[in-house]
């Protein structure tokens, strides 16, 4: 078969079917017909069509007395499977709960979505003011912490860092760290420390975030406590994909 453009092969109406989940999978969560009609530039007639046959199998939700539709449960099994078949998550997730344990903030394992980072797990802490819970959001690659760690250590991003040479300064710091910090990117008020996580040959497998209230973190505890135990966390869940470069620890 000759090579083609992988766009060539698109079916639009199975496009249309996966911006309409796209849509329903957003935060506000509930979308009445003529809502979803205008953000998608779709016509009622061919969302009613798509919505019934998502209905039919469980995808979607509509309410009796609304008439709004959502995401059903069918789309929550299959996210569940996916998840579960995931290594990463599987790697990580032992680590993200000592994390958890040592520093009492939220973690989560982060990856990359074409120009975006996707928040995709948290394990929460138990404090009683906490950050908003970003799992499922995304942010553009060069507005938080961790969408920085995946242009410093992804050579794939290296065109977004020819457009944007002001990210320059921020990137080399990464670099030489291992680990980038910012404030306010995922929501006023926050401090975002970000570590990557390595699978062989050094291959950017995902991230791991620690997000706290600005209040709780001053530079005694992110120098002393925080940054070291994620970066401990990162190097062990990188070990565990694959990746041993990183030197031993000296035992006291």
């Amino acid at each position: 078969m000759p090579s083609r453009d992988i766009d060539s092969y698109n079916i639009r109406s199975v496009e249309n079917a996966l911006h309409l989940l796209e849509a329903l999978a957003d935060e506000e969560n509930k979308y009445s017909l003529a809502q979803l009609s205008q953000r998608l530039d779709m016509t009622k007639a061919s969302l009613f069509r798509l919505m019934a046959t998502f209905e039919n199998h469980g995808y979607v939700e509509r309410g009796q007395i609304s008439g709004e539709y959502q995401l059903g449960l069918a789309a929550f099994e299959v996210s569940q499977k996916l998840l579960s078949k995931m290594t990463l998550l599987g790697k990580a997730r032992p680590a993200m709960a000592k994390l958890v344990r040592q520093c009492n903030e939220s973690v989560y394992l982060v990856v990359q979505r074409k120009q975006e980072v996707l928040f995709l797990d948290m394990l929460d802490n138990e404090q009683k003011v906490k950050i908003v819970p970003l799992t499922s959001q995304r942010f553009p690659l060069d507005k938080c912490a961790a969408g920085k760690i995946f242009l410093a250590f992804d050579e794939a991003n290296a065109q977004i860092l020819s457009t944007q040479p002001q990210l320059a300064g921020d990137i080399k710091q990464c670099l030489k760290q291992h680990y980038c910090i910012d404030h306010n990117s995922v929501g006023e008020g926050s401090t975002c420390v970000a570590v990557p996580l390595f699978k062989t040959e050094k291959i950017i497998a995902g991230c791991l975030t620690l997000i706290t209230p600005s209040f709780r973190t001053d530079e005694t505890r992110l120098n002393k406590e925080m940054l070291p135990a994620l970066k401990a966390a990162g190097e062990m869940i990188s070990a565990q994909l694959g990746y041993n470069s990183y030197a031993p620890r000296s035992t006291p």
